[in-house]
């Protein structure tokens, strides 16, 4: 996750086809700085799309397992135009058929795997571009908007398992400009989206893509006050139900930080 591409909008979820999640993990960098090299073993997790199939008794008890960690690496290079970053991740997804069943048996496995680019560009002092695009297969959970990792494909040709799990691939595209026009007034406009590839068996109304533009001006009369006004306009496509939306929203925000310390214990 690349922290940085966030743009400074009111909204507070965010770009839906942004790397966005806060994982356990344990990292190890070897460079560290505004340059930075990262390793790092995450908590794994996964959930399954069993479309058309939702339901079905073969699997009522077919579960995850998770016997390995993901694996992430980042790398970023940092100078005075911004930085640019490549992150990786690699994930074993895996399930098992605990029906019992001689004829049938569903477990199976498949590689999760994911590239990340993004970057800050400082075109100006004033004026900062902020980029992202992914792309992968079984990275969903990773994403800030968006559904299963794993959807059902048709495999009737062997009977022991009629049905295969397929990692879905995905890729989604952040692009923003933020602007300070003074010590006071600032704006961030931009485009973000995603798009999964779902299987044959998902249902109609599964979501297929998002996108998400964002405009605002925003006015910091004093250190701790801020205020502005957002103009949101966002879109939803479902699978194939031909059934999609889209929706305009205007938000006036007013924000003030304050702190207030009651008792503090007296420096030696």
């Amino acid at each position: 996750m690349d922290i940085d591409v966030f743009p400074n909008t009111l909204e507070y979820w965010g770009p839906s086809g942004m790397v966005f999640f806060r994982n356990i993990q344990i990292r190890y960098m070897p460079i560290q700085g505004d340059s930075r090299l990262t390793i790092a073993l995450e908590r794994p997790g996964a959930s399954a799309d069993q479309g058309v199939y939702v339901g079905r008794p073969e699997l009522a008890n077919v579960n995850s397992k998770f016997s390995l960690p993901d694996l992430s690496a980042e790398y970023r290079y940092a100078g005075g135009f911004g930085y640019v970053e490549v992150a990786g991740m690699l994930r074993s997804i895996a399930w098992e058929d605990q029906n019992n069943d001689p004829v049938v048996d569903l477990s199976d496995n498949v590689l999760g795997w994911g590239l990340n680019l993004s970057s800050n560009i400082n075109f100006t002092k004033s004026l900062v571009g902020r980029f992202q695009y992914v792309f992968g297969e079984g990275i969903e959970n990773y994403m800030n908007d968006a559904t299963n990792d794993i959807g059902i494909e048709n495999n009737f040709s062997d009977p022991k398992q009629p049905v295969l799990g397929v990692a879905l691939p995905m890729s989604g595209i952040v692009a923003f400009l933020d602007m300070k026009w003074s010590d006071k007034w600032t704006s961030s406009v931009g485009y973000s989206s995603i798009d999964i590839n779902n299987t044959e068996t998902a249902n109609p109304s599964t979501f297929k893509k998002g996108q998400y533009i964002v405009g605002n001006l925003l006015y910091n009369p004093a250190p701790n006050a801020m205020m502005g006004v957002e103009l949101q306009y966002t879109t939803r496509e479902n699978e194939s139900d031909g059934w999609d939306t889209d929706m305009m929203k205007i938000q006036f925000s007013f924000k003030y930080n304050f702190s207030q310390a009651f008792y503090r214990k007296a420096q030696m």
